[in-house]
């Protein structure tokens, strides 16, 4: 046998991240308080880069006092946490209601579903009981409206706190609730021929003021700054933009970029090393800002109804919708949401809690419009209806759901089967 060496050539394609690639896949991810204290930390350590500070817009905060102080305040969770010593629970009440609140976002809401709670604690409580706690303890807690699983939900319960009228409530628990109202113009439209048009206003008014996300006016987030902006125009549009104010203007310093230029110098590796990441730097924060913009300015035209008070009702929304529309990758879009607020007429929200997911492939159904559904078809059934057959129905008007996806839901708004009701 003889043995031959054989020089093969193969081309392939491999994707490599570049040490720039990740820091600029980094400063995605950071909040506004985050990436304004790497500004500052980098002007400190690269004399290259220097602060505009004839261009610089300022305001009211100052970023440096409030990141000293952020590890002596109170969170929102201690906040709450405190409040259950006042109210004579169980001990599984107490246990269960501390998971709930170390669950909730950062703008007071619980994006979880309760089965999703359940599974979490190890099934040790039923899913009656976590509902029951997070409607009998965790709602009552203040801020009002905490521990919504929705923006509908927060508004609703800061209602009830009003104590406003028994009529008014009802009122406002359509306007909500019922599926068949697009928006709050259909709404009134549809409730005038029941109430008066001085009370559906009064409500419609008092909608308006709720705040939507409570969790941010605790004292202690004032560490929340938002990155965007809407600036309200004529005719009910708005413009999303950037802010400026308290945001470092950095730029390369033109004298000792020109001392390094200068061969006679002869510069060192070093110095032309720090040049070279104070000109990155100042591309990577310029391109993530205008990415963050391009990203929420399409998320505010998509919601234009829910963020003009048109509706109370957000649009189905996904990351990938986002992705594909922007060219970019869907990574790329998680990592932007992750810590950015815009600012609002409502108050700063998260630019991820403007998104929630269809559980439709064929038709923008969001969970909460199909829980609204299947309880309706359920309340207005003459005779009991499996979930199959309520499939059918759904699949009739196009929403195209498999029968597990209506037992997944109808469980959730604790619903019993058609044998048990």
């Amino acid at each position: 046998m003889v043995i031959k060496l054989v020089r093969e050539f193969k081309q392939n394609q491999q994707l490599a991240i570049t040490p720039q690639l990740k820091k600029s896949i980094d400063l995605l991810q950071l909040s506004r308080l985050e990436i304004i204290n790497k500004i500052n930390n980098e002007i400190e350590e690269n004399p290259f880069l220097t602060k505009d500070y004839d261009k610089q817009s300022s305001g009211t905060f100052d970023d440096m006092d409030l990141l000293d102080n952020l590890s002596n305040e109170l969170t929102l969770q201690d906040h709450l946490e405190s409040q259950l010593n006042d109210l004579k629970l169980t001990v599984s009440e107490k246990k269960i209601a501390i998971f709930i609140i170390q669950s909730l976002e950062e703008n007071g809401l619980l994006n979880m579903d309760l089965d999703e709670v359940e599974e979490l604690m190890e099934f040790a409580y039923s899913i009656e009981e976590i509902k029951s706690v997070l409607n009998d303890t965790i709602h009552n807690l203040e801020p009002a409206g905490v521990g919504a699983r929705d923006f509908k939900e927060t508004i609703f319960i800061q209602l009830k706190r009003q104590k406003i009228l028994p009529d008014e409530l009802e009122i406002a628990n359509k306007i909500l609730f019922d599926p068949q109202f697009s928006d709050f113009g259909d709404a009134m439209d549809k409730l005038e021929i029941y109430y008066s048009k001085s009370a559906i206003n009064n409500v419609l008014n008092k909608i308006k003021q709720c705040d939507l996300s409570p969790g941010l006016e605790f004292e202690s987030t004032i560490m929340i700054q938002p990155d965007l902006e809407i600036i309200p125009q004529n005719n009910e549009n708005f413009n999303v933009r950037f802010k400026k104010e308290n945001f470092p203007l950095i730029s390369l310093d033109e004298d000792l970029e020109k001392l390094v230029k200068d061969r006679k110098n002869k510069a060192t590796k070093e110095l032309k090393e720090k040049m070279g990441e104070a000109k990155w730097l100042i591309r990577a924060i310029n391109k993530r800002n205008e990415t963050i913009q391009n990203v929420g300015k399409l998320i505010c035209q998509k919601q234009a109804d829910f963020l003009s008070e048109k509706s109370a009702e957000l649009k189905p929304l996904s990351n990938l919708e986002l992705a594909k529309e922007l060219k970019i990758s869907p990574s790329t879009v998680s990592r932007i949401l992750r810590s950015k607020y815009i600012q609002t007429p409502k108050g700063a929200l998260s630019m991820k809690s403007l998104l929630v997911s269809s559980v439709s492939k064929t038709r923008k159904v969001t969970p909460m419009q199909l829980m609204e559904e299947i309880q309706k078809i359920i309340e207005e059934e003459k005779k009991k209806l499996s979930d199959q057959k309520i499939s059918d129905l759904l699949n009739k008007r196009g929403f195209n759901l498999a029968r597990r996806t209506i037992s997944k839901y109808r469980k959730k708004i604790n619903l019993p089967s058609s044998r048990n009701r």
